[in-house]
């Protein structure tokens, strides 16, 4: 009942609250319907949204409200919180100094930072690209209550002095705020200036970037945008993370239109050298994974079968996304004031590419020939009981149902319970690895909402592996 009145109100405000578009009214329609459901399925109260190709402006809109309780509507100039996408920003920070030959990013982080955790074993590159192994200082049940508070870079990084490392550096991939934090401490030892200095200086600036501040800064902002999330169902406001905490890993407050003056700056070799923004967006190769679909402050990935360039960010109470389509070049911006997972404002992205190239989203959802419905059937009862966090061991190999009732299949169940029902689950083909036969899956839960998922089939017939995007 909460749930019905939460959207009966957002209907009730005037969705699309400005907006420009140089696209065909067909066009720009279907894009309105489908963020417009997006917003309602995730029960977002605002976002603002903004494509360009070539670089020239293609479609802008804003959606909602900013706040909901003053009923104060998004614009095209609203601040949002970034959240991750500053990784990009800290990257180009480190690339600039090496281009200055003030560091390397193959020398080890004790170069610059002896007295940090496993600094001895880890290079610079490494944390850039997420293979570095360190363990997450915004994990544990504390977390939040951590992040809510103001804290020294001591007190952060206490919180994993000691651990061990997750896997041997180079070996995997796995995202990591730790290593971007200890990025923010490499460019003020060799700087010499703090880094919300030296990234001001060194690259707001020179991208003309007039409208971008941090956390410390919201409060000065106006129209700046109310964090939102669901708690037992409800929509709340979100508590901030404090700019101590997310500091070089995520700080940034901006605006989608100086976001697109860091793309054009970035892209157009004011920040860093060509050779580097290449670097930037190409994939790190792990030794033991192969590809980690990351480059240096940026994912690399495919959307549709189309490379993908950019990165998403999420607080506690935001979810942005800033993705570059190479082929079409073409970049979708989106903010949004709900920090939930999934996140809306990757969902927004991809409905408006779907919407731009639909015979390229057709193709992607496409099946593949050869599909066995018993299995497919048992494949989503499966889904479906990982979802729930209620794994039966007669559908599940022994030593995999061991690790789900241990603790994983909680964690997996907070993490694709809200996703909500699939409303499709496309057959993608077999596979065989590692003695097991895979079968792989898209699955799909709404318009910008899917998932890659494969299950490891042991000689028994029952799931002893799975596999995520």
């Amino acid at each position: 009942m909460r749930r019905f009145a939460l959207l009966l109100s957002l209907t009730m405000l005037p969705l699309a609250q400005a907006g420009a578009t140089n696209l065909d009214t067909a066009t720009a329609g279907r894009i309105d319907a489908d963020v417009n459901t997006v917003l309602a399925r995730t029960g977002t109260p605002g976002a603002v949204v903004a494509v360009y190709r070539k670089g020239e402006l293609l479609y802008r809109h804003a959606y909602g409200v900013r706040d909901r309780e003053a009923r104060l509507p998004a614009t095209p100039d609203t601040w949002f919180e970034i959240g991750s996408i500053t990784k990009q920003f800290t990257a180009a920070a480190i690339l600039q100094l090496q281009e200055a030959g003030k560091l390397s990013i193959d020398a080890p982080l004790a170069t610059y930072l002896p007295d940090a955790p496993h600094a001895g074993e880890v290079t610079l590159r490494q944390l850039l690209s997420h293979t570095s192994g360190l363990p997450e200082y915004l994990d544990g049940p504390d977390a939040e209550a951590f992040a809510i508070k103001p804290q020294t870079p001591a007190a952060v990084l206490a919180r994993v002095a000691g651990k061990p490392l997750d896997f041997k550096p180079g070996s995997r991939w796995s995202y990591s705020n730790t290593g971007y934090f200890l990025l923010g401490r490499v460019i003020e030892v060799v700087s010499g200036q703090t880094y919300d200095q030296y990234i001001r200086e060194h690259l707001l600036e020179p991208a003309g970037m007039r409208h971008t501040y941090t956390m410390a800064d919201e409060g000065r902002l106006s129209p700046m945008a109310v964090g939102y999330r669901h708690e037992g169902g409800q929509l709340q406001r979100a508590p901030a993370i404090h700019d101590s905490v997310g500091w070089s890993a995520g700080n940034l407050v901006s605006t989608i239109g100086d976001l697109q003056r860091w793309n054009d700056a970035l892209a157009g070799g004011k920040i860093v050298r060509p050779a580097h923004v290449a670097l930037m967006g190409t994939s790190v190769t792990t030794t033991e994974h192969g590809s980690a679909d990351y480059g240096l402050g940026l994912f690399v990935d495919k959307v549709d079968g189309q490379p993908r360039i950019g990165h998403t960010g999420g607080s506690f109470g935001f979810t942005t996304a800033n993705e570059y389509f190479p082929r079409q070049d073409l970049r979708i911006i989106a903010f949004t004031n709900n920090g939930d997972n999934p996140e809306p404002g990757e969902m927004l992205t991809r409905v408006i590419f779907d919407q731009l190239y639909p015979a390229l989203a057709a193709a992607a959802k496409r099946p593949a020939a050869g599909a066995d419905p018993a299995a497919t059937a048992s494949d989503k009862a499966a889904f479906a009981q990982i979802q729930n966090g209620k794994v039966d061991g007669a559908r599940f190999g022994a030593r995999l149902t061991a690790k789900l009732q241990a603790g994983l299949g909680k964690r997996l169940a907070g993490q694709l319970g809200p996703f909500g029902a699939p409303t499709d689950f496309i057959y993608k083909g077999t596979r065989h690895e590692n003695g097991m036969t895979w079968r792989d899956y898209l699955i799909v839960f709404g318009p910008g909402s899917t998932l890659k998922f494969g299950f490891g089939v042991d000689a028994d017939g029952k799931v002893a592996s799975i596999s995520m995007n």
